[in-house]
């Protein structure tokens, strides 16, 4: 039997749905002795909402300097990797959906730096602070950094005056990057804290 992510994530997130959770990525790596599958997790939509009207409540009032924004926050508990690890353990091992016994099963929150994938991601943290990789050079450079800005169907904008740029590029005189979703080879949040 052959292993199947796309049937390993769909049965993930069936079992996260049940514990108010969404499957954020699903990682398989190593090799036949030491192999390890990495779920990562964090709260749906609108656990994040419940779990961050308090603090964005006290933000809007004036009694914190930075409003928390529900969207950077997975809300991940250690019992919800210990819950959700049980119970998806369970299934992987009835529905035999990885071949072998040797492997080890990892659960996580996909933490303040999280990677993007797709538009969707792209669109949900508009307005962070991201770095990212391409897989063409643009303007000679292949790594950017700045604010997530403005987000269309095909592209990103980011504002690289957010953060200092590393390297002697033309890109130095660039107040703003736009970058082809195609062209992202990996992106990831920079937190802010």
């Amino acid at each position: 039997m052959a292993l199947s992510l796309d049937q390993i994530r769909t049965t993930a997130q069936r079992v996260a749905a049940s514990h108010g959770l969404d499957v954020v990525e699903v990682e398989y790596v190593g090799a036949a002795k030491d192999r390890t599958l990495r779920i990562f997790i964090e709260k749906n939509a609108e656990e994040r909402a419940r779990l961050t009207a308090p603090a964005e409540a006290a933000a809007t009032a004036g009694q914190h300097d930075h409003p928390i924004h529900r969207e950077h926050l997975s809300g991940i508990t250690h019992e919800d990797c210990q819950a959700f690890s049980r119970d998806f353990g369970t299934v992987l091992d009835v529905e035999e959906l990885v071949p072998g016994d040797n492997y080890t099963l990892e659960v996580s929150s996909p933490g303040l730096d999280r990677k993007l994938h797709g538009i969707s991601d792209f669109r949900r943290f508009s307005g962070s602070l991201v770095k990212l990789q391409t897989f063409e050079p643009i303007v000679c450079n292949r790594h950017w950094q700045g604010r997530l800005t403005q987000v269309s169907e095909r592209a990103i904008t980011i504002d690289l005056s957010a953060l200092k740029q590393k390297g002697k590029s033309k890109k130095a005189n660039q107040e703003t990057a736009d970058i082809e979703i195609a062209n992202i080879e990996k992106a990831n949040l920079i937190p802010e804290i």
